[in-house]
């Protein structure tokens, strides 16, 4: 069973370049943490990553994942979400390309000229399980 978004958080993630910080789970199961983009699609949480990338491998092999998301204007909200995740490499260009407009005003190969290196794109959509905090 999913959880909803409250409004609040909708309007932070949509309005505003908010960074999160996303929990995966390591082999030895201690957790590993990232500082991501984020957008939304509904509920479901959206990021982008490459193939091979820790939190990549992490969540091929244990989809269970927790996002924060604390805007840096409001230090005492936040919102954890709890989910798991899927990942998918279609739409993985496009995706990044819209995080990078968000949250640098430019298409990601003009902030990260290096970028045409980059492995494959992934999408990560995380489904909410649970949502707690103050947003």
């Amino acid at each position: 069973m999913s959880a909803a978004l409250s409004d609040d958080l909708q309007k932070i993630i949509d309005d505003t370049p908010v960074f999160a910080t996303v929990a995966t789970i390591q082999p030895d199961g201690s957790p590993q943490l990232s500082v991501t983009w984020l957008a939304r699609d509904g509920d479901d949480l959206l990021f982008s990553t490459t193939v091979g990338r820790r939190k990549e491998t992490n969540l091929r092999r244990d989809p269970r994942v927790t996002v924060m998301i604390n805007p840096a204007n409001a230090p005492y909200t936040y919102a954890e979400v709890r989910g798991e995740a899927t990942l998918t490499t279609e739409g993985g260009r496009e995706l990044i390309d819209e995080l990078s407009r968000k949250y640098t005003g430019k298409d990601y190969a003009d902030f990260n000229p290096a970028s045409a290196d980059d492995a494959q794109r992934v999408v990560v959509r995380i489904t909410p399980r649970k949502v707690v905090g103050s947003l």
